[in-house]
């Protein structure tokens, strides 16, 4: 069993997924920002998965090029990654919430203590599922946006959670689903093996308009260097996260 930064405490509780939009909007570095508010999307609970796999280069090594120059015709066929394998064990990615509401509360809501959040009062957004193996359901925050005058700003960031940093190994992927309209996808898809932390995406109340921005910002520590890049001015300690050795 492993420790990072966490505050301790908190109480354990459950909440099911929704269902799932059929097109999609990407957030890129060149088009980092969509509305919800315009697109009609600020209402309802809104659903944040992390889902990831092992990038394709982590099978195979020089086998698979010599597999490719005995069968060249294998190129146009796509390849088939496993995410439970043995390699996959030891990439252990975990999502979080920092959050603000507009009476001046912060906190955190992540696996780490049982900090699991409340989805009908404050803060109004709840985790639901630990994956350790990037199964396709992944982890799960999901926000109520019928209370979204109460919510200033949200930060999802996604952690690598006691174990060698992988960021590099995987490919990750945060995708929002609203109530309706398309689904949000941001992918973790730059190459910084050392970090253990990123900061994906920065959601904010601004004059009655609800905002995703893509953030992508990778870090060497945990939750306390987050904090101390976006100024929550939380007070962080060592924490153990249970179910995990």
């Amino acid at each position: 069993m492993g420790f990072f930064d966490g505050l301790l405490g908190g109480r354990a509780a459950q909440f099911q997924s929704g269902s799932a939009s059929s097109n999609a909007i990407e957030l890129t570095k060149r088009h980092p920002t969509v509305s919800l508010s315009k697109q009609g999307a600020a209402t309802g609970n809104l659903r944040v998965n992390l889902s990831w796999r092992m990038r394709t280069s982590d099978f195979g090594g020089r086998s698979a090029h010599s597999s490719l120059l005995r069968h060249p015709f294998k190129m146009f066929k796509p390849e088939i990654v496993q995410a439970h394998t043995q390699g996959m064990v030891n990439v252990d990615l975990d999502i979080g919430c920092l959050y603000e509401l507009t009476d001046g509360s912060r906190g955190v809501v992540q696996p780490l203590g049982n900090f699991l959040g409340d989805i009908n009062s404050p803060p109004y957004v709840k985790i639901s599922g630990d994956d350790r193996f990037g199964a396709p359901s992944g982890e799960t925050l999901f926000v109520n946006l019928d209370h979204a005058d109460k919510i200033k700003r949200l930060l999802v960031f996604v952690y690598i959670y006691d174990q060698t940093p992988a960021f590099d190994r995987t490919h990750a992927v945060v995708t929002l689903y609203p109530t309706t309209g398309p689904r949000i996808e941001i992918s973790l898809d730059e190459r910084h093996p050392q970090a253990r932390s990123c900061a994906v995406l920065l959601m904010e109340n601004v004059r009655d308009e609800l905002t995703v921005r893509r953030e992508v910002k990778f870090v060497y520590g945990f939750q306390a260097e987050l904090d101390r890049l976006y100024g929550w001015g939380l007070q962080w300690g060592r924490g153990y996260k249970e179910g995990k050795g």
